[in-house]
């Protein structure tokens, strides 16, 4: 599948939202990939510090998704809804519809919107943690230094986690399923496809993973529902370890490659953040609710709070793309992307090389305070 990802002056292009997944009774996805599976003999452990001590932090931070998570809390999902609505003044305040579809809704028609919104959202987390196990065991296979390999062991074993404990969380405290979302699925097939190791590191643990971590941040923050917001939390220590490896893996390899090469790497960083910016357009709710593209963007572009979170997903992407040289190469290319995109403001906020310490979860106990 060709895809064009065009914006024009900061709105949608037509072609990227009236793009959908026309293939959602698929079961088995499969994606090409030719890449060279990587030994090395050289066993030195702690040759790079850094990753070396990101190994034996994940060596004690594991977590049983099954028995360390309160299970037997009940969700009532509109209850929950209901109140999140009441404490927003609704979910369409200041925001004219008149001349919209939602000028029909009633307060049953939005509270099925947040339901399947909230039901699409952590199904797409789900799908992405997929994305995330394969591309990690990836990493296994070819990256060549042995304490990345020992590394993304460990991560592999976390992803397989997160994936059970989403799975789980939908199955049986939600009302449903939605299948992959078409940009998503777009993205997680490029990184795969691609047989340099570094390019999916790039495009897993620094884009993926980096903008996971600030969406969990920001839901954890927002949600009143004790189960999802100690799932959540326990997520997000690992998560915030995952980003810091792949800023630790590939901060010196960058400083090797050609100008040429940086920039292609700078483009593929771009165009990523394009599409999970455009991908929580959630287009799958609409069509499930028979709205208008149109209309949905009425709502979506007037919305501060959702402008608010599109921008606050890329927190963690650009301080981690400026400390990994990415920003100002090439005459600043990314930087001006980043800057045409609104998300500028964020460089100068920590990135995860060595922040990921403040989000471990603190011994014997839930979690440490959560991270702001």
């Amino acid at each position: 599948m060709v895809i064009d990802y065009r914006t024009i002056a900061g709105t949608t292009d037509r072609l990227i939202v009236e793009l959908t997944n026309t293939d959602v009774d698929e079961v088995v996805h499969s994606v090409e990939a030719n890449y060279d599976t990587i030994f090395t003999w050289d066993y030195e452990k702690g040759a790079r510090p850094k990753l070396s001590r990101l190994y034996e932090k994940a060596k004690t931070s594991m977590w049983n998704a099954q028995t360390d998570l309160p299970w037997d809390t009940e969700v009532d999902q509109e209850r929950i809804l209901m109140d999140r609505i009441d404490n927003l003044g609704g979910f369409d305040r200041g925001v004219d519809l008149s001349r919209t579809a939602f000028a029909r809704w009633s307060d049953q028609d939005w509270v099925r919107f947040g339901v399947e919104s909230q039901n699409w959202t952590l199904s797409q987390f789900m799908h992405g943690e997929q994305g995330a196990l394969i591309c990690t065991a990836r990493i296994v296979e070819n990256v060549p230094w042995i304490d990345a390999k020992y590394y993304a062991a460990t991560q592999v074993m976390d992803e397989a986690r997160h994936l059970e404990v989403f799975s789980k969380y939908l199955d049986t405290k939600l009302s449903g399923h939605y299948p992959i979302n078409v940009h998503l699925r777009a993205l997680l097939d490029d990184i795969i496809s691609d047989n340099r190791w570094d390019m999916t590191y790039l495009g897993m643990q620094i884009m993926v993973e980096g903008l996971a971590l600030a969406a969990f941040g920001f839901i954890y923050q927002m949600t009143g529902e004790p189960l999802l917001k100690q799932l959540l939390r326990y997520v997000m220590a690992d998560e915030a370890r995952h980003v810091a490896f792949g800023v630790l893996s590939l901060q010196d390899f960058y400083q090797n490659l050609t100008g040429a090469e940086i920039h292609e790497r700078q483009e593929f960083a771009y165009e990523a953040a394009v599409r999970m910016r455009d991908r929580i357009l959630q287009q799958e709710v609409w069509e499930r609710m028979g709205v208008p593209m149109a209309d949905a963007l009425t709502l979506m572009e007037g919305s501060a709070d959702r402008q608010l979170f599109q921008q606050l997903l890329f927190s963690k992407i650009v301080p981690n793309c400026k400390k990994l040289g990415l920003l100002d190469a090439g005459d600043g290319w990314l930087r001006k992307k980043f800057v045409d995109l609104g998300v500028i403001c964020f460089e100068d906020w920590s990135d995860t090389g060595e922040e990921y310490e403040m989000f471990q979860l603190a011994e014997g106990t839930e979690a440490s305070a959560a991270p702001q």
